[in-house]
């Protein structure tokens, strides 16, 4: 879930709904949001209970005796297929950690319960610059309670931003980072029923590119998830960490064609596209790819905010060096009246490999003013996810 601008892996919520499984007498079927998952009938859950849900993708603290029964499993939360149903994520009562009962829904729990994500490097590339300047100065407990206040954090982030590693700050006064909400978390959109822009989802990195007309200079940003990557002239410059995303810059010689955008659309201060990078070398290249490659999924600029999917795809294949648009399975599509068939129609082939699932499918609304993912549980199973 999204909470104030960044993922929590765990959070507090409650049960929707509570079923049995056929067959199995010491298990049972719970719904938080949208999640359904397998819980011990210990637990005796009922709608309406306060719980904490963690998120797949997660991995719990092993020094915790609350999550011993996890150790088989090197206290990973993954989405499991058991007793014949698909489990997603980890439902326990906030008795069992320790938690107050009046403690309100929507609370970040990722922290204090000192969750963090499976994959090691996650932990850094889904780090957001407060995060980590928090994590340099985190016996400072008055900069920490500044943090929490925006105006403070980005004072703050810009003072202390670069620190000894040389990283820069994403730039976030301009655009957001990539992170579309789970339609899990959010089942209450299936009542809107206008047509939306379903596109597949790519399995790889997150990749920003901004420029900002700076008088009658221009500066360009090249980004990571949560990062703004050294120029390859710096001697900062890693070709390790930084280097797929410059490729793809130079590739598309996207610097220049944002350059001409501006010149174009006078108006506009700055512009900015986003999208994925995917292949060879990137999360286990589940495409089946022979080299790296770049699709757009996003295109702001400073007047216009988020354009259209449809907008900004005619926009980006129309460069000089044209840029391909993640690929739009249906412009007008109506969400159904369940989550279950969501799921459903969000697991399929690929489009870009047809001998491989997709990842999923990120919904638009035709304005690109709403999104949200549906990520395949079929596709998670078979990643080990």
């Amino acid at each position: 879930m999204i909470i104030e601008g960044k993922r929590a892996l765990a959070w507090v919520g409650k049960i929707e709904e509570v079923k049995p499984i056929d067959g199995y007498d010491r298990v049972e079927y719970a719904r938080i949001l949208g999640w359904w998952c397998i819980v011990s009938k210990d637990y005796n859950l009922k709608s309406g209970d306060k719980v904490v849900y963690f998120e797949i993708d997660s991995k719990v603290p092993s020094d915790n005796p609350a999550f011993s029964f996890l150790e088989k499993r090197n206290y990973k939360i993954k989405t499991l297929k058991m007793c014949k149903v698909v489990s997603q994520g980890l439902i326990m009562p906030v008795a069992a950690l320790g938690i107050a009962p009046d403690i309100p829904e929507n609370t970040d729990l990722t922290e204090k319960l000192g969750v963090k994500y499976i994959v090691a490097e996650d932990n850094i590339r889904k780090q957001s610059d407060a995060d980590r300047v928090l994590g340099s100065w985190k016996k400072n407990i008055f900069l920490r309670k500044l943090l929490k206040y925006k105006v403070a954090r980005q004072i703050i982030l810009k003072i202390f931003g670069a620190t000894k590693d040389h990283k820069i700050a994403f730039p976030s006064s301009y655009v957001c980072v990539t992170d579309e909400e789970r339609v899990q978390n959010m089942p209450y959109i299936l009542e809107d029923k206008q047509p939306l822009i379903a596109s597949e989802k790519i399995d790889g990195t997150s990749t920003t590119f901004l420029l900002v007309k700076k008088g009658l200079k221009y500066k360009f940003y090249c980004c990571s998830r949560n990062r703004t990557l050294h120029s390859p002239t710096s001697k900062y410059y890693d070709e390790k960490t930084d280097g797929v995303y410059w490729k793809m810059a130079i590739k598309y010689d996207v610097e220049n064609q944002l350059k001409l955008y501006l010149k174009n659309n006078k108006n506009e201060s700055w512009v900015c596209i986003q999208g994925e990078t995917f292949g060879l070398g990137l999360q286990g290249n589940p495409l089946k790819q022979d080299d790296i490659d770049f699709k757009a999924f996003n295109f702001i600029t400073s007047k216009k905010g988020r354009v259209g999917s449809l907008i900004g795809r005619d926009i980006v294949e129309r460069f000089e060096t044209p840029i391909s648009w993640v690929p739009i399975v249906d412009a007008n599509y109506i969400l159904p009246d369940s989550i279950e068939e969501l799921l459903e129609y969000a697991t399929n082939k690929s489009t870009i490999n047809n001998d491989v699932l997709r990842e999923g499918i990120v919904f638009r609304s035709q304005d690109g003013t709403l999104s949200f993912k549906a990520v395949s549980p079929e596709y998670l199973l078979k990643k080990g996810e």
